[in-house]
């Protein structure tokens, strides 16, 4: 493992950074905790990889509020470019029609 920061997946919706600080503390120090609300997963930084390591290990599959956790190394986060949403996407928009008359 060459970095000290995991990614945390399948959380119960509802998660909170205190409930992830009681569950990963056991194994050492936590520098920072970031949960994404509404979807699922969050990053917690250990302050060793050593610690992340071992949190790793002891947390992937473990059952957390009726869920199984998935803990691995995170990843950096890929460049999504183009993505736009310019014009010549297809269709009409519709919702405004200029020829509609009203009496």
């Amino acid at each position: 493992m060459q970095s000290n920061k995991l990614y945390v997946g399948n959380l119960p919706y509802g998660t909170t950074d205190d409930e992830v600080r009681d569950l990963f503390s056991s194994y050492g120090t936590i520098n920072e905790i970031k949960i994404i609300e509404g979807k699922g997963f969050g990053f917690v930084e250990m302050e060793t990889q050593e610690e992340a390591e071992n949190a790793k290990e002891k947390l992937d599959g473990y059952e957390f509020n009726g869920r199984t956790l998935k803990v691995a190394e995170a990843r950096p986060q890929r460049s999504r470019g183009g993505r736009g949403g310019g014009p010549g996407r297809g269709g009409r928009r519709g919702g405004f029609n200029s020829g509609r008359r009203f009496q």
